[in-house]
């Protein structure tokens, strides 16, 4: 047997602290303050999605909303762990973890300054299979229901993890293999997509709805382009999720619960774990960037270290980037109802991101009570690699 065949026989992913958790609550962090105007800012500043309604108070003030309010997506931020806490469940020793895919539900109640959300986590399910990328994979779900103060429901979400033994993506390395160095753009490329992305910002800026009638199947929606993404962006996207910042959140249990699994261990391969202990003093000790299990998104050595090659952005960005898009065209008298998204390829450090969609579906009369119109939206880089598959229901006023 040769040495890399007895490699791949050799990997295995240890499982036992993970069956017993499956259909169990879970517990995970809260934020300690209600949502900021502030807060809100800083999050469409990261997912550059500079709709007036989210950052300018003179414009929010004239709309029908009267004020700021949160978009959509700032659910996730309002969340611990990126979203993914209840999908990451169990000690897998010798493991890391990126993001596969999220499925989201909004039910109509926006996010405004003041409000607290709160979360109810629930471990869902797993599954393993053999990839080209690590061997023997895990991809778990867990899902997570967010209310307000009030104990109104605001979204639900459904997310996946993808967990995997990191000396053996490392070893494989088949990101390394294919992405090639980091992109170099020259000003005149640059200059194009300025223009685009400027496009896209007037495409709806007013936040006018278009009207369900008006719209029919194989519409396109405007383009969009986000990027180059740099150590910066990935580092301003990390600081808007509040749970990063220090001190912002306490750990909490469901009731009634004996091992409700916070503060936990997941089985972080060395040099990817927090110092709980350390942290008390130094709360870089449980940073994420400085140190834990983030801290390959900005560093390209500890990026390969997990099979990743260079520093590359966050799937819970993604999700939010899709979300963001979709509720832009649908403008202040419509919403996103439901998104599932599966994360195919990172956005990797020099590369930039183009959204495609287009109406593929109408329904006069959905089961939410309202005309939606079903949407296909694909991101992609500049090589034509697929980042996100994203199917969508979007209401629109009749």
């Amino acid at each position: 047997m040769s040495e890399k065949s007895a490699a791949a026989q050799a990997a295995h992913l240890d499982l036992a602290d993970v069956e017993h958790r499956v259909g169990t609550l879970v517990g995970g962090g809260q934020l300690w303050e209600p949502c900021a105007a502030s807060d809100i800012r800083r999050w469409v500043m990261a997912m550059d999605y500079p709709s007036p309604l989210h950052w300018d108070e003179e414009f929010a003030r004239g709309s029908r909303f009267g004020g700021l309010v949160a978009p959509q997506s700032m659910a996730v931020a309002l969340d611990y762990g990126h979203g993914v806490q209840p999908a990451c469940v169990g000690r897998v020793p010798g493991s890391h973890l990126i993001f596969g895919g999220e499925e989201w539900w909004f039910y109509g109640c926006p996010v405004r300054p003041g409000d607290t959300l709160f979360q109810e986590r629930r471990f869902h399910d797993y599954t393993v299979a053999d990839t080209r990328f690590a061997g023997p994979t895990m991809f778990s779900r867990g899902d997570t229901t967010h209310t307000n103060q009030h104990g109104t429901l605001v979204a639900r979400e459904r997310a996946t993890a993808i967990r995997y033994l990191a000396d053996e993506a490392e070893r494989r390395g088949l990101y390394e293999s294919r992405i090639g160095p980091v992109r170099r753009w020259t000003e005149t490329e640059l200059a194009g997509i300025d223009k685009l992305r400027h496009a896209w910002l007037l495409s709806n800026r007013t936040g006018e709805s278009p009207r369900f009638g008006e719209v029919g199947v194989g519409d396109a929606l405007p383009r969009r382009v986000l990027g180059p993404h740099s150590i910066a962006s990935f580092t301003t996207e990390y600081r808007a999720f509040l749970f990063n910042i220090w001190g912002t959140f306490h750990w909490v249990a469901p009731p009634g619960v004996d091992d409700p699994w916070i503060n936990q261990d997941p089985g972080w391969v060395r040099g990817f774990s927090f110092d709980e202990e350390g942290a008390r003093i130094d709360p870089r000790l449980r940073d994420g960037l400085y140190l834990g299990p983030s801290r390959g998104h900005v560093d390209a050595g500890k990026a390969g270290r997990v099979g990743m090659a260079r520093a590359y952005g966050y799937g819970a960005t993604m999700g939010a980037w899709c979300t963001d898009y979709l509720a832009y065209w649908a403008g202040h008298d419509g919403m996103v109802r439901h998104t599932k998204a599966d994360f195919r390829l990172p956005a990797f450090e020099g590369d930039v991101t183009y959204f495609d969609a287009e109406v593929v579906g109408r329904q006069p009369d959905s089961p939410w009570g309202v005309p939606l119109v079903q949407v296909r939206l694909r991101l992609t880089n500049q090589d034509g690699g697929v980042l996100v598959e994203c199917t969508a229901e979007v209401e629109l006023p009749r």
